[in-house]
């Protein structure tokens, strides 16, 4: 979905591009550059994609246990929290962090990487360990604030999220001109954004499609909604697990990465090692030792931020 909307940005400068030729020399170069930032666009959404994979399987966590009524209102909700993120405190703080302070880039995308981890560690720490207590809370909580915090949860981790997207897309078009970086970063964001957001909708209102599909006098329509209400419960289900490992996953990806870049390169050293060592076993193997190495690196940490901050017993 995503190459396509590039694909089809692509497009429309080249038409933009043949009919400003007729035109003007400035038609001209007007259109080149709107060629060239779609292409940047696409280079730069093509790097993050690992990322927004994890972003569309962390997200529809936050809306299980919602009536059916509220669930789009809620996925609305953390898109626009997300847009807000991306272009009104990431797009103009990486632009000028790049810009005047490149150094504390890394840093800060490490200090976000070691917050997913935490979440990570925390959740699964929960999902293995649940406590009455918290289980009370929650049902103490109003309809609306449990709605509001966990809006507010998931536009948390979705800024962390987004950091590293935009960061990546920083990255891929950081020699082009500012103005053209920042084109480029507006439609990687409003892009991702759709993509995102738009196969989360898909996702939890699927059960709903399958409901009306069931009720079709057509056998095969009928049962293919039928599959689709038994099987999306236990597909939501293991989707919550692989959003709570995508989380501990590029967290310390990004923890690993940036220790690198300041010096500690033995993380990633072994990282690399681990995936030379099954090269052999083709692209996929070579994937699941990445993943697998990153998110043990960021259970790891995860479980030690987990521990300074829940296991520790309280002295005052």
């Amino acid at each position: 979905m995503a190459s396509g909307l590039f694909a089809l940005l692509d497009d429309i400068a080249a038409i933009a591009k043949v009919a400003a030729a007729s035109i003007d020399d400035i038609g001209t170069m007007a259109a080149s550059s709107l060629d060239d930032t779609a292409a940047a666009a696409a280079r730069a959404g093509s790097k993050a994609a690992g990322v927004v994979i994890d972003d569309a399987a962390v997200t529809p966590r936050y809306v299980v246990g919602f009536s059916a009524d509220r669930e789009l209102p809620i996925v609305a909700r953390i898109a626009r929290g997300s847009l807000k993120n991306k272009l009104l405190l990431l797009l103009p703080g990486a632009l000028a962090l790049s810009y005047f302070l490149p150094m504390v880039i890394t840093p800060l995308l490490m200090a976000g990487g070691a917050f997913l981890c935490f979440e990570g560690a925390e959740k699964l720490w929960e999902k293995l360990t649940p406590h009455d207590e918290a289980a009370s809370d929650e049902v103490a909580q109003s309809a609306s604030e449990r709605e509001n915090n966990m809006v507010s949860g998931a536009i948390r981790t979705d800024l962390i999220l987004s950091a590293e997207i935009m960061a990546i897309a920083l990255a891929t078009v950081e020699e082009a001109p500012i103005a053209e970086q920042a084109a480029a970063l507006i439609v990687v964001a409003l892009g991702i954004t759709a993509l995102v957001y738009g196969a989360v909708a898909l996702i939890v209102k699927a059960d709903d499609v399958g409901v009306r599909l069931a009720r079709q006098n057509n056998g095969a329509i009928a049962a293919l909604g039928r599959g689709l209400v038994t099987g999306m419960p236990p597909f939501l289900s293991l989707l919550a697990w692989v959003g709570v490992l995508a989380m501990l996953w590029v967290g310390g990806h990004i923890v690993i990465d940036g220790l690198n870049k300041l010096g500690v390169p033995w993380p990633h050293d072994l990282l690399h090692g681990a995936m030379h060592m099954v090269e052999g076993g083709g692209s996929a193997a070579v994937w699941l030792a990445e993943a697998g190495g990153s998110g043990l690196f960021g259970l790891l940490l995860g479980a030690l931020i987990v521990a300074g901050l829940h296991l520790v017993p309280d002295r005052h």
